[in-house]
């Protein structure tokens, strides 16, 4: 378990983390979002006992990381891939890191089958692609068999069959019942692996809630529907503050009337209706609405779709 209470860093003048406090639970995959500038990777650094806080406590396990005495077997993470020295080899790099820390050589060969690195075992990491970069920072994590698993951005520049795998690799795990943290800027992967969701805007929670309730709450009042003939339903339904918009499928997104009156208009047409569904916020739209006012740099809308 990761634990941050009232947790707050400066740099100067600068304040990167403003009395931030939440709880990452096992059995469960934890998304850590928000903009560049948020304070994500400064809290992370704090939670591994890299940056001192300037107030408030974070605990992994129930104590600071640093007061462990056997730290990788508390937790394991990656916050920079590129952070190992290109001239060992990755057998030799696992093999460094588990004699200083009292782990078991065949815990090496163990992490390596864990992420298919085996055939590139004695290969000099300076050759290595950047999943295979990644691959082996993850080997690196589960060198102790730690409860606690923190990445920061691990599928940033992968193609599609290594975020497929990462995402594969942390459910495992938080159904292994490990807690896993997990920062990242990619929407569309975080809504297919996270169970819960932190997002920070400006230093500061700006939602802390399971996946589910997250998108609840940023309901769309938009419905999906088919029916007959569609142009005609949009026909019928032309008004002020109704939008009706044709999808690639062939149904309708109509937004601006409920549910409920899109079926009597349609009845009172005498069209057939085959689908009244309400679509759900996507994790890219409800973390867009909520982040808009805390991101620290932004483009012009106008000048982007000139």
């Amino acid at each position: 378990m990761i634990t941050a209470e009232n947790l707050t860093k400066r740099f100067g003048a600068q304040t990167a983390v403003d009395g931030i406090s939440f709880t990452a639970r096992p059995g469960q995959v934890t998304g850590f979002l928000g903009p560049n500038g948020a304070g994500k990777s400064t809290t992370m650094r704090m939670i591994m006992g890299l940056d001192r806080p300037t107030a408030g406590t974070t605990t992994v396990n129930g104590r600071p990381f640093a007061e462990h005495a056997d730290p990788m077997r508390q937790a394991g993470a990656l916050l920079d891939a590129k952070a190992v020295h290109p001239g060992r080899t990755a057998e030799a790099h696992l093999r460094m890191l588990a004699a200083t820390n009292g782990i078991p050589r065949r815990r090496i060969g163990e992490v390596l089958e864990l992420t298919g690195l085996e055939s590139v075992a004695r290969r000099r990491i300076g050759g290595f692609s950047l999943g295979m970069h990644q691959r082996l920072g993850i080997a690196a994590t589960m060198l102790g068999d730690p409860q606690v698993l923190i990445f920061d951005e691990p599928v940033n520049g992968l193609d599609p069959e290594g975020v497929h795998w990462v995402r594969g690799f942390a459910r495992a795990r938080a159904a292994e019942g490990r807690t896993v943290f997990i920062s990242s800027h990619l929407m569309s992967e975080m809504s297919q692996t996270a169970d819960h969701i932190i997002v920070l805007g400006r230093g500061r929670v700006l939602a802390d809630a399971p996946l589910a309730d997250f998108l609840s709450a940023a309901r769309r009042d938009v419905t999906r529907v088919r029916v007959s003939d569609p142009a005609a339903l949009a026909s019928l339904l032309a008004d002020d503050g109704v939008t009706v918009t044709q999808t690639p499928a062939g149904a309708l997104e109509v937004q601006g009337v409920p549910a409920y009156r899109i079926a009597r208009v349609a009845a009172d047409g005498g069209l057939d209706l085959n689908e009244l569904t309400p679509v759900a916020a996507s994790l890219e739209e409800a973390y867009l609405a909520l982040t808009g006012d805390a991101t620290e740099y932004r483009s012009d809308a106008a000048a982007v779709a000139a």
